[in-house]
């Protein structure tokens, strides 16, 4: 591993442990974000650009680093900047922290698993060279696999960067809508399980079958 590789892995390192060492997650939970809301509002109304590049700059980090909070943090866009541009903000900024996670897995880990592992992928890398957009998109768009799993395990395989931003971008609008939307309703909420009903995660998953059309229409084609 180069002196660029090892540089990389310590800061990744050392910042998840400040993280974990200082207890910040304390700060992103329901609570705290209801107790906090109106002095968030008072700070936007005075400062609407400062709020939103710290915003996007704490949820880009948080996703980039795969720390847990992201949920709360689509609330609080949805608490401060409304539906539609808590949407916006929350959106480019998942898309960029989950591409930057992306590309560390890449340069870090994919070189040693590729050489320990690379016959067995084989098959899986070619399969997302050629459809991994609409793989990649039934898995942003159906919420049960977890959001950083798929970030890094994406980064292991040969899938294009640019196929991994577009299918990242589109697929996380619905339930990133969901959360985003809930917070700006903030007073209704009690909890975080209560935001993705069963009608609401149904829907996803017919959208993911959707997304999975085209290959499954090519599988049937081909035999």
């Amino acid at each position: 591993m180069n002196i660029k590789k090892i540089a990389l892995a310590l800061f990744a390192f050392f910042a998840v442990a400040l993280f974990f060492s200082f207890d910040l997650q304390r700060f992103l939970t329901l609570a705290v974000l209801k107790a906090n809301r109106q002095a968030l509002l008072d700070y936007y109304a005075a400062h609407q650009l400062v709020m939103v590049a710290s915003f996007m700059t704490i949820y880009i980090l948080t996703t980039a680093l795969s720390l847990p909070g992201a949920a709360i943090l689509s609330l609080t866009a949805g608490a401060i900047f409304g539906s539609i541009m808590g949407t916006v903000y929350a959106n480019i900024a998942a898309t960029i922290g989950a591409t930057l996670a992306f590309l560390i897995t890449r340069y870090l880990l994919r070189d040693a698993v590729l050489n320990k592992f690379g016959n067995k992928l084989e098959g899986m890398n070619r399969e997302l060279e050629s459809r991994g957009f609409s793989y990649l998109l039934f898995l942003r768009l159906v919420p049960v696999f977890p959001f950083f799993l798929i970030n890094l395990a994406a980064g292991l395989t040969h899938l294009p960067l640019r196929t991994f931003f577009l299918a990242t971008m589109i697929g996380i609008i619905p339930a990133g809508f969901v959360y985003v939307n809930a917070g700006a309703s903030l007073a209704t909420i009690d909890s975080l399980s209560g935001i993705a009903s069963p009608r609401v995660l149904g829907s996803f998953a017919l959208l993911g079958l959707f997304a999975l059309i085209p290959v499954l229409y090519n599988k049937f084609k081909r035999n």
